[in-house]
């Protein structure tokens, strides 16, 4: 979604002067339920480094509201994917974008954090880069522009200060591509896998130490429910003719867990439906081996050292345009953090149940090619930033704090300029 429909309800307004006093005023902007999970985890540590007290305004979910920000927009309005999701919705989703940069030009935050969904944050950020331009911009999650839209890293540097990296990459990309700076602060799944729990989740549901366990992950918008819980299914029942005692295991997640109750209606596989956090980490341990959709989920499953297969349809139209513009050779993060292609994937028309139950099979037991997998899903942690020191949400804070506190209070808290 470009930035092309015109403010009419907003003028520019001039430069104003850092406010006097405190607290730190902060602005965060996240989009959908990832962008709200981040920008809670970097609220709390803010709270924590903060030498002053600070504000939090902005736009969150459930959980950036938790920790203390009045959202100015429903995130349900904003949080769509695919192109039948977003029509309808343009001229909603535009008067959000405006009444969010209004926003932040009447409140004249220290610093704003703009968080994922690009598609919206950014038309925000430009806003907000245009009507208060002395404003600084932070992107927490950089956009995949080093997998297509190279060229949009330049135009990046026009409207944003920094950008927050995720992925190890990423910086030397934005120094060859951009002159707009760039931190690795490492990724947040770091935070959130939990190691352990299979022995205890298999004696929970009864599951045998040595019956097979397949966990299917068909992600976590509708969109992709629809597009693939069919497809994981059916690949589970191929599975079976080999595996006869073969139990599937679904974790799922709040937003898509009533229409995965829906498409499971009358389901006759032995499958377990995980809609619990902890639950889910513990049914990865329990997992011999994993069918996803392609996303962070593949970074989780890698740092649980599961092997898996990804399987990923979008639609023909989307799908079209982005072979066209990929500069990557695969789509799976997991991969691309590895710098090698560990996890096999199936796209589009490739991602059908009888090939996908083929690459399946030798995970499920002990076999090189399971054993070749595991070795390398071991090097995940290192790579991912877990260098023993700060979090990724505290390393992120650390930046923020460095870029929006006045002079003084920055050197007292001795951060970066």
């Amino acid at each position: 979604m470009s930035d092309v429909t015109p403010d009419v309800a907003a003028s520019p307004s001039p430069s104003l002067p850092q406010r006097a006093g405190t607290p730190l005023r902060v602005m965060l902007i996240a989009g959908e339920p990832s962008g709200d999970i981040l920008g809670a985890e970097l609220m709390a540590s803010l709270r924590t480094a903060s030498p002053l007290p600070i504000e939090f305004i902005g736009v969150g979910g459930d959980r950036m509201t938790a920790e203390g920000i009045n959202s100015i927009v429903a995130m349900s309005e904003i949080a769509v994917m695919g192109l039948r999701e977003v029509v309808p919705r343009i001229p909603l989703i535009y008067r959000r974008i405006r009444q969010t940069a209004r926003y932040a030009r009447d409140m004249n935050p220290d610093v704003v954090v703009i968080i994922d969904s690009p598609d919206f944050t950014h038309s925000v950020a430009k806003r907000i880069a245009r009507q208060a331009p002395h404003i600084p911009i932070i992107n927490y999650v950089s956009p995949q522009v080093w997998a297509w839209r190279q060229g949009r890293a330049a135009k990046m540097a026009t409207y944003l200060t920094h950008v927050l990296a995720l992925l190890p990459f990423e910086p030397a990309f934005y120094a060859e591509k951009s002159t707009l700076a760039c931190t690795f602060v490492g990724h947040p799944v770091l935070e959130r896998v939990q190691l352990g729990g299979g022995d205890q989740f298999r004696a929970r549901h009864n599951i045998a130490a040595d019956t097979p366990v397949l966990a299917l992950l068909p992600g976590s918008r509708p969109n992709e429910v629809k597009n693939l819980i069919g497809i994981f299914l059916d690949t589970a029942r191929r599975l079976r003719r080999n595996l006869p005692d073969l139990v599937v295991v679904l974790p799922t997640v709040p937003n898509v867990a009533a229409l995965v109750r829906e498409k499971l209606a009358g389901e006759t596989l032995p499958l377990i439906l995980v809609e619990d956090q902890a639950e889910k980490f513990a049914a990865f341990d329990a997992a011999n081996a994993a069918l996803a959709a392609s996303g962070t989920v593949s970074l989780e499953l890698g740092l649980a050292r599961v092997p898996t297969v990804i399987g990923y349809r979008i639609e023909r139209l989307a799908a079209f345009i982005i072979r066209r513009l990929a500069k990557v050779n695969s789509i799976v993060l997991a991969n691309l953090v590895l710098g090698r292609n560990v996890i096999p994937e199936y796209l589009q028309e490739d991602c059908e149940p009888e090939t996908l139950a083929r690459a399946l099979l030798p995970l499920m037991t002990d076999t090189p090619e399971r054993d070749e997998m595991l070795s390398a899903l071991g090097e995940m942690r290192m790579r991912l930033g877990d260098d023993g020191g700060l979090r990724p949400a505290e390393r992120a804070a650390e930046v923020v704090l460095s870029i929006g506190l006045p002079e003084k209070e920055r050197r007292a808290a001795h951060l970066p300029a």
